[in-house]
């Protein structure tokens, strides 16, 4: 098992091409969010924006979409047919399906809530041919069917914490180790099993453990920042492995950099959100 570093991390984020244009560092498709929970598409997608990606689209529940617009800048939300629970319904598959058809990576889950409706809209767009993020509800959607990310081709990234790896069938019983690696080979997925000293493994049997990180990061959003940070550096083309490892160490950093100045008790994840920039930069700059 390896330890990510620094140094393993500024040898694989991407280049920035001096010449480029945003269509030119990744297009991205998150489906987050739901009445109750517009924070989350907010934190993803300007974690996406932060850490890279050219062209960030949100899609959200009618009834979300004002908030959501409102609090977003770089992002382009659009909204989508609800449940009268505000949840996104079966009626959002083709809209997605037809902006998912343009964009480099798609992350569905933050914020997204549970219902009939709504599960069985995350299980159908598992066919979606694009790498694919599942966080938080779009990983409770598979709670007692975690068989159909088997029928997956194109890479699939996993960043549950351990209450939602269980729910998913994954066994602690032998540890946190051999239950990441077991887990991926099983379902061939990329897996971020979030929590202190958060691990990495892929289906090929790497594993990896992240250092960088503090208690302060316990609060609801700093999971929805990661994932967004995940689909961004995919959409950017990176493999999907040397992604999750960047993407946590970097998280991690920008965590250690709030709480160094602010202090674990009261950061909160838009102070996290706030570094990201720094983050990157100390660790391109060397």
């Amino acid at each position: 098992m390896e330890t990510i570093t620094a140094s393993r991390v500024r040898s694989i984020l991407p280049r920035r091409d001096p010449a480029g244009h945003k269509g030119d560092f990744g297009k991205l498709l998150c489906v987050c969010g739901s009445v109750g929970y517009t924070g989350a598409p907010v934190f993803a997608s300007r974690a996406a924006v932060r850490t890279g990606a050219g062209l960030v689209f949100l899609a959200v529940p009618e009834q979300a979409w004002p908030v959501v617009a409102v609090k977003s800048e770089e992002a382009m939300p659009f909204p989508l047919p609800e449940t009268a629970e505000g949840r996104l319904s079966l009626l959002a598959e083709e809209p997605i399906r037809q902006r998912a058809a343009s964009c480099d990576a798609v992350l569905i889950g933050c914020g997204l809530g549970r219902g009939r409706q709504t599960d069985a809209l995350v299980r159908k767009l598992l066919d979606i041919d694009r790498p694919l993020v599942l966080d938080a509800d779009g990983l409770n959607a598979l709670d007692g069917c975690p068989e159909q990310l088997q029928r997956r081709t194109a890479p699939t990234v996993l960043t549950p914490h351990e209450g939602e790896f269980l729910r998913l069938g994954g066994d602690l019983s032998r540890g946190r180790e051999a239950a990441a690696a077991a887990f991926s080979r099983k379902y061939g997925v990329y897996l971020v099993l979030k929590g202190h000293r958060t691990l990495v493994a892929d289906p090929e049997g790497r594993l990896a453990v992240n250092e960088t990180g503090n208690s302060g990061m316990a609060k609801g959003g700093s999971g929805d920042i990661l994932s967004g940070m995940v689909v961004s550096l995919l959409g950017q083309g990176m493999e999907p492995f040397d992604a999750c490892c960047a993407a946590v160490y970097c998280h991690g950093l920008a965590g250690d950099m709030a709480a160094a100045e602010l202090g674990e008790r009261g950061m909160s994840p838009a102070d996290l959100l706030a570094r990201l920039p720094y983050a990157y930069k100390e660790i391109e700059q060397g």
